[in-house]
């Protein structure tokens, strides 16, 4: 018989897996939630200097007696679940049993490394912030203490509630227990022996993640997803919130039992299958115009003939992308192409390169962009009153600045395939960087929006939020369509459709640069 020992997350013990567990069991299979010290049972707090090894050794006990219980019958393995921070105790623990585990699900969690305690998983940037600073301050004395549990209306800051009935959100909230801090505050300890089990990753779509967005940043070449790549590693999306246990009960516990015995979607290694979005050549023929390269911006120059100076259209790259991806975003195809375009059709075009290499980073990528612009239209060749920027990708977020403030200069403001709103997990629901609620303050700025019909659903779902606002306030957006395209469409989708929606947008922006 296969053994489930399931580990719960952040505020929460083992009502959550309730349902799931009872699936598991109608299934023929055994089911065993682990109850987290100050997390489960009666209420009260935790008792003093609750930290991460506490939690360890609670899973490692249920781990044991699991083993025990399959000794005696000579029969039986385990897979251990890990969901939201408690993939971190199950690592930790299952790092101290190797020997035991036949594989590990992280369910809708992060990717736990050595050394690295479990505050840097938490979604909220801010909150992460906060404590990592309130930690600091008092020389790690700060890991004393609980975080107390979201109010009812405050779970959609640690991830989405798609999916959970009004009762089942209820029950949750009811029953959330504070958080020991030195259980986020007290780095994980892994001495390697865990890196040998088979693993699988449990993608709940409505929060923000998906097989296709992971193929996508294995495709970055980024070394720390390297070993998502190994044939052992499996993947498995559900389509709902951060909660499955409550919210799909069933379809999880499907998908458990189709891990345990090896199944799921296995990714294709960076350098193999088709070509990421940023490898493939571009889908248009454009001419070989040098790039003129000074700092963080790339020139492309239209014809030298020309009098005067010339409109500029500005790309900027999405990601977030490691900072050691090579060749660097700026190098891509689809960039070089579209900014070879922009010059063969008369106008400067410039690519800039910018620190988005972390979830992070948007304060500083956004500055990053700002200044290169205005490097951009202080360049003689330039005519400064006349500039459209064009975002890619996660680069998107960074068109709230200049949606919420327009300047005079700005002539339009494009966007292919963008993310328009932060995604569930990614923290930053509180930050500026949201162009669905920028829009209102756009005014008659014109948006040329490019959206690919097949669009990862979590980024399909912000772009269709930002049309419903855009419409709302009456912004003008004009949405040039691609029905049989993907995300990075240029590369991927090489037909005339596909061909035609880059023309018709980039029609659409020098027409009102000319203007």
């Amino acid at each position: 018989m296969t053994a489930f020992v399931l580990v719960p997350g952040m505020f929460t013990g083992t009502h959550v897996w309730e349902s799931t567990a009872a699936a598991l069991t109608a299934a023929g299979a055994g089911a065993h939630p682990v109850a987290l010290t100050g997390l489960d049972g009666p209420p009260g707090p935790a008792p003093a200097g609750t930290d991460l090894e506490t939690h360890i050794a609670d899973v490692l006990a249920v781990i044991d007696a699991v083993g025990a219980e399959q000794g005696a019958t000579g029969d039986g393995r385990i897979v251990l679940v890990g969901h939201d921070y408690g993939i971190h105790p199950a690592l930790g623990a299952a790092d101290r049993r190797a020997e035991r585990i036949d594989r590990i699900v992280y369910l809708d969690s992060a990717m736990p490394q050595d050394g690295v305690p479990a505050l840097a998983a938490v979604p909220d940037q801010s909150l992460r912030a906060q404590l990592a600073g309130r930690a600091g301050a008092d020389g790690g004395a700060g890991t004393a203490g609980e975080l107390p549990p979201p109010a009812r209306d405050t779970w959609e800051r640690w991830g989405s509630t798609a999916g959970l009935s009004d009762a089942a959100l209820d029950r949750l909230t009811a029953l959330a227990a504070p958080q020991p801090l030195g259980t986020l505050l007290q780095p994980l300890r892994l001495t390697g022996a865990v890196a040998g089990v088979p693993t699988t990753g449990v993608l709940c779509t409505a929060n923000g993640s998906s097989i296709e967005m992971v193929q996508m940043l294995v495709g970055f070449g980024d070394p720390a997803l390297s070993a998502l790549v190994d044939p052992r590693v499996t993947f498995f999306e559900l389509p709902t919130g951060h909660w499955p246990m409550l919210s799909r009960p069933d379809g999880l516990a499907d998908v458990l039992l189709r891990a345990a015995a090896g199944e799921g979607h296995r990714l294709e290694p960076a350098d193999a299958g088709e070509p990421s979005a940023q490898q493939g050549p571009f889908l248009l023929d454009v001419p070989e115009i040098p790039r003129e390269r000074t700092g963080s911006v790339d020139l492309y120059l239209p014809d030298a003939d020309a009098d005067g100076p010339r409109p500029a259209v500005v790309f900027v790259h999405g990601g977030p992308v490691p900072a050691d991806a090579r060749p660097e975003p700026r190098d891509w195809p689809t960039l070089t192409g579209y900014a070879r375009y922009a010059a063969g059709n008369g106008v400067v075009g410039a690519v800039v390169a910018h620190r988005l290499h972390d979830l992070a980073d948007y304060e500083r990528a956004a500055a990053d962009v700002a200044g290169a612009v205005e490097r951009i239209r202080a360049d003689p060749r330039v005519d400064a009153d006349r500039v459209a920027l064009w975002f890619f990708s996660g680069g998107g977020l960074m068109t709230a600045d200049w949606l919420g403030a327009p300047p005079s200069w700005l002539r339009c403001l494009a966007a292919t395939y963008p993310v328009l709103a932060p995604l569930p997990n990614w923290g930053m629901s509180g930050t500026r960087f949201h162009p669905a609620r920028a829009v209102a303050k756009a005014g008659d700025l014109p948006v040329v929006l490019t959206r690919a019909g097949r669009e990862m659903p979590e980024i399909a779902a912000r772009v269709e939020e930002f049309l419903v606002a855009a419409e709302e306030c009456g912004a003008g957006v004009e949405v040039v369509d691609v029905p049989n395209g993907h995300h990075g469409f240029e590369t991927r989708d090489v037909t005339d459709e596909s061909r035609d929606a880059v023309r018709r947008a980039m029609s659409a922006v020098l027409g009102h640069l000319r203007r």
